[in-house]
């Protein structure tokens, strides 16, 4: 397969994952403190929309990993944490401090690196 291809799988199943943890994040609303509080989130939608999404991203991953080795796949699976940077602060109004900001700068450089190897 080719390796753009799989490269392409891959962030969009890192994207899908992400996605599905600003669904976790709200679905939860505050502190989760007494066990029925945790019984209640089996049923939410946001959780369970969460979960299928984390299933299909998961399905997506595999298939990518079966094409390419690993050493490619899951450095571009962290593209989770530049996602979930620009989701907390788009969506849940996160203030991202420039350290962070350098932070997801140096995994963006990583990951390109590494996927320039191939």
């Amino acid at each position: 397969m080719n390796i753009y291809l799989v490269i392409f799988l891959t962030l969009f199943a890192a994207l899908i994952t992400s996605l599905a943890q600003l669904l976790f994040k709200k679905a939860l609303g505050s502190r989760l403190e007494k066990k029925g509080e945790v019984l209640k989130l089996i049923r939410n939608r946001r959780i369970l929309t969460g979960l299928g999404m984390v299933f299909v991203a998961l399905a997506i991953y595999l298939y990518a990993l079966s094409s390419a080795p690993l050493s490619i796949v899951y450095p571009t699976f962290a593209s989770t944490f530049i996602f979930i940077t620009l989701i907390s602060h788009f969506w849940l109004k996160e203030k991202i401090p420039a350290i962070r900001i350098l932070g997801v700068l140096v995994i963006f450089i990583g990951i390109v690196v590494v996927a320039s190897t191939y």
